[in-house]
């Protein structure tokens, strides 16, 4: 049986950052989302509130801005090796994250079959607030992830979550095998392996050729 590979992003497949926040970046308004960043982690706010407040953040947000911040962000390296060998085994790779969906969805260039965030409108912006029915939280996570596997032809017996923070808590219960990427303590005691590094390469081989 394939196994289909779960990948957060913010913190994971980003080092040390966020897609929000290197878009903000881009607008000169990365201050004032890293205050956001900090009041999410702290659980003063949740998912939809800082989608709202980003969004309205982003009212000048351009295409290029995104082009921008996703070339420019810091990746972890060798992840479309990581995914090109998945895909040579037979396997899958699907990154799943609370980021919009217009910076998500770009992985799937790089080689993930499946990509998911949060639903945004395109850029550039043309409406005073969003959809928030969209926007993605931990449980989420885990209702894609069933998704997928019925896409897929696998069950959660077969997934393997990578993941760095609280929004893969659920993630993190509902699959078998499981890998801490430079994670914080909301996934302590909870991880099936942790890698410290800014290789993805070296944290899936901590599961390859596993099952």
């Amino acid at each position: 049986m394939a196994r289909l590979h779960l990948f957060d992003l913010d913190g994971t497949l980003l080092h040390g950052t966020s897609a929000p926040l290197e878009i903000s970046r881009q607008l000169g308004l990365e201050s004032e989302t890293v205050e956001l960043e900090q009041a999410i982690s702290a659980g003063l706010i949740g998912p939809p509130e800082y989608a709202t407040r980003v969004y309205t953040l982003w009212a000048d947000l351009t295409e290029a801005h995104v082009a921008a911040a996703f070339e420019g962000a810091p990746w972890l390296a060798r992840i479309r090796e990581v995914w090109a060998e998945i895909r040579s085994t037979g396997e899958y790779c699907a990154v799943v994250s609370l980021s919009p969906s217009f910076f998500v969805e770009r992985l799937t260039g790089w080689g993930a079959h499946a990509a998911h965030g949060s639903l945004f409108p395109a850029v550039p912006f043309t409406t005073p607030s969003m959809d928030l029915a969209g926007v993605l939280n931990s449980a989420a996570k885990v209702v894609i992830a069933d998704r997928l596997c019925e896409e897929f032809g696998v069950t959660r017996a077969d997934c393997v979550a990578y993941g760095d923070s609280m929004s893969d808590k659920d993630l993190f219960g509902a699959v078998p095998v499981s890998v801490a990427v430079n994670a914080d303590q909301h996934l302590s005691g909870l991880a099936t392996h942790s890698y410290e590094g800014r290789d993805l390469w070296d944290a899936y081989e901590l599961v390859r050729g596993t099952r």
